[in-house]
């Protein structure tokens, strides 16, 4: 089988848990795929230079963004679509309901030119054949927000990277000569993420705060205002498979996402694998079951919330090779393999599909030609009358 993961085209010009998962996903697939049991090679695919239909299947992540045109176009060419929408589980009936009622205000004021991005997505997802979350929490909302079918739902986590779970603290201490207690937060700077409301949060008590991540040029100056914190240092972006990310996760006292929203935020999984706690957004797919010892999560605007969680972790660390524990499970190989088995059992589907049609369709040609034949009357000419001279 030939698969073709697409997304948007700026996607890796920046350095995200998306892009990780894609990457990762890739390369547990075709590492599966090296079974001649289940042959399976999968690429991303280059719309510029390939057609979607010189693969059997279509995997697309991301809702957004235009997506919904790869969807339609694998659509009409006839090459089913897995999606991986990676929605907010914000959404629920009410918002549902609210963006439904936008969506025809828009099109009625603009004479259906205009559509938006909320009609976008839910196109995607009633297009594709199947749907794959990555939580309960982002099922309910797809299922809720967008009334799509719970039967083409399947729900499968991400994974983490191997070197997290062995990662030590020295590389980290070392090169940046932080010793003591520290909270980390890794991952996109700008207002969303929500790092100046963490450093407000914390601010009085003299812990330090590492920022790593990408600062946008249109964010220099939330950059420069979250710096102005004497507390406060940032490491720039770092690739995710340089070792210093994952020593930092494993030196920190705790990492922090107090973030708007997430769906199923990677630095989160990647800084348990390395043992450390961690304080997020109540905004989240996550479900982690008994990981109150380890994971707390609060609203991204309860400042008194996440200042005490934190302080309580600092305070009182859990021990880390339980933290690790919670999160044993979650490799990208038993990701892939789950998706994998997706992948063969809609192939199987279509297949089916398929093949009733035909026998329905030999049948019906049968009786069509019968019906033919039955309406075609065949006269003999009548021979010319003899006359006797």
């Amino acid at each position: 089988m030939r698969v073709g993961i697409l997304s948007y085209p700026m996607l890796f010009q920046r350095e995200g848990g998306l892009q990780v998962q894609v990457r990762e996903t890739i390369a547990a697939l075709n590492r599966l795929g090296a079974d001649e049991a289940h042959p399976l090679q999968a690429q991303l695919v280059d719309p510029n230079r390939q057609r979607l239909d010189d693969f059997d299947l279509i995997h697309v992540f991301s809702a957004i963004n235009g997506n919904y045109r790869l969807v339609e176009a694998a659509s009409e060419m006839g090459v089913p679509v897995v999606l991986s929408p990676l929605l907010s589980p914000g959404w629920d009936r009410s918002s549902g309901f609210r963006a439904r009622v936008a969506d025809r205000l828009a099109g009625r004021l603009t004479a259906w030119n205009v559509q938006t991005s909320y009609a976008q997505t839910k196109r995607a997802l009633q297009l594709a054949r199947l749907v794959i979350a990555l939580g309960e929490a982002e099922r309910d909302a797809i299922i809720s927000g967008f009334l799509t079918d719970p039967a083409k739902i399947r729900v499968f986590p991400n994974g983490i990277s191997r070197h997290f779970f062995t990662s030590k603290p020295e590389l980290f201490r070392h090169r940046t000569g932080i010793t003591g207690p520290f909270v980390l937060m890794a991952g996109a700077i700008n207002p969303y993420k929500n790092q100046l409301g963490l450093v407000q949060a914390l601010a009085g008590l003299d812990l330090p705060i590492v920022l790593i991540g990408r600062v946008a040029r249109q964010d220099q100056v939330y950059l420069e205002t979250v710096m102005r914190s004497p507390w406060v240092r940032w490491l720039g972006e770092l690739r995710h498979d340089d070792p210093l990310l994952a020593s930092a996760f494993c030196a920190a006292s705790v990492v922090a996402l107090p973030s708007h929203g997430e769906v199923f935020p990677l630095a989160v999984l990647e800084a348990l694998a390395a043992g450390t706690p961690v304080v997020m957004t109540d905004e989240n797919a996550l479900d982690l079951r008994e990981s109150a010892f380890a994971l707390r999560k609060v609203p991204w605007h309860d400042a008194a919330a996440q200042r005490e969680a934190i302080q309580a972790f600092v305070a009182e660390p859990p021990e880390r090779e339980a933290v690790r524990s919670l999160v044993e499970e979650y490799t990208w190989q038993r990701v892939a393999s789950e998706i994998a088995n997706c992948y063969f059992e809609l192939d199987a589907q279509l297949r089916s599909e398929r093949s009733q049609a035909q026998t329905l369709a030999v049948p019906a040609a049968k009786a069509a030609d019968a019906e033919a034949l039955d309406a075609t009357v065949v006269t003999a000419a009548p021979e010319p009358e003899r006359t006797l001279s």
